[in-house]
């Protein structure tokens, strides 16, 4: 345990090394791998979290429910009923990544390889979602299989997301690949303004984008439910993959998106279950409607292993 007001619980099986903290918004402190190449012996699949900064941006990871990324115009209308919803982070316009990543969540141990985060979110700060949130993490021989599963409570039916948002380390030679059909641009904001499938310069993740360049924060469509991060200097490479991918809808309901800020040690590649904004896209991309008692999974494996010239 750390000594921080938030403290960090570990997990320490199949030689890796996993911690949450419960405390601040359920999130990720750090996944790590007994590796020759580190200099403390472990290597970070995700930036690690300081262990005390209180700002759920400086996790390694955390998960984003029940939508995840913007939402604009003040809130969103269903069955002809406008739903208001407040900016929920300072110096963000619009309330961004949900409302779990903002309320503590219940840790338990179900098993030796597993940790769980349990969330009952009630109306948090107004807003009209009131359901249960509940994260799992197993560390397994080479990698971690990772679930959130949400569950809608209340009475009326509301449209629902699920999304991830680990930071990756970059190296200099960090690259990302991953098959998809599209990209939202956007303006001077991050909402989307069109969809194409010409990719702007260095943005094309079928051909691999470097983790270093100009600001991405966009969203991608037609997503193959699969991902490669690759750290040459390392000679590893972590794969992503959605084990429930044709079962979800396949590509017509995948989407990810990239944040690459133009500095900083870290990037971002976020498996998401609706764009940015959906609320607000022509037939909703993504979004689930779900009624009382109502559910829906999102389920990651990440798994690393030896870099290889594919």
């Amino acid at each position: 345990m750390s000594t921080t007001a938030h403290p960090i619980v570990w997990l320490h099986h199949a030689g890796q090394h996993l911690g949450l903290v419960p405390t601040l918004g359920g999130g990720v402190a750090a996944w790590q791998v007994d590796h020759p190449s580190a200099p403390q012996g472990r290597l970070d699949f995700w930036r690690p979290w300081d262990g005390h900064t209180p700002d759920q941006n400086h996790l390694a990871s955390f998960a984003m429910v029940p939508w995840s990324n913007r939402i604009s115009g003040g809130g969103f209308e269903q069955d002809g009923h406008f739903h208001a919803m407040q900016p929920n982070r300072a110096g963000e316009p619009y309330p961004i990544h949900g409302d779990g990543w903002l309320q503590p969540w219940v840790l338990n141990q179900p098993a030796p390889d597993t940790l769980q985060m349990t969330l009952r979110s009630r109306g948090f700060h107004g807003n009209p979602y009131d359901y249960e949130a509940v994260q799992t993490f197993r560390l397994v021989p080479g990698g971690l299989d990772q679930e959130v599963l949400l569950r809608q409570l209340g009475t009326q039916a509301l449209p629902f997301g699920i999304g991830l948002h680990p930071w990756f380390p970059r190296t200099p030679q960090t690259r990302v690949t991953a098959p998809v059909q599209g990209v939202w641009l956007s303006g001077k904001d991050p909402l989307p303004v069109g969809h194409t499938t010409q990719y702007p310069a260095g943005w094309d993740l079928n051909q691999g984008v470097s983790a270093h360049g100009d600001l991405i924060d966009n969203g991608y469509s037609g997503w193959g439910g699969r991902a490669r991060i690759a750290w040459p200097e390392h000679g590893l490479a972590l794969d992503v993959h959605m084990p429930d991918f044709e079962q979800d809808g396949g590509v017509a309901q995948h989407f990810c998106l990239i944040y690459r800020p133009p500095q900083g040690p870290a990037f971002c590649f976020e498996p998401i279950t609706q764009p940015i904004d959906a609320f607000h896209l022509s037939g909703r991309p993504g979004l689930r409607v779900l009624n009382q008692g109502e559910s829906m999974t999102l389920r990651v494996g990440w798994r690393f292993a030896p870099l290889t010239q594919d």
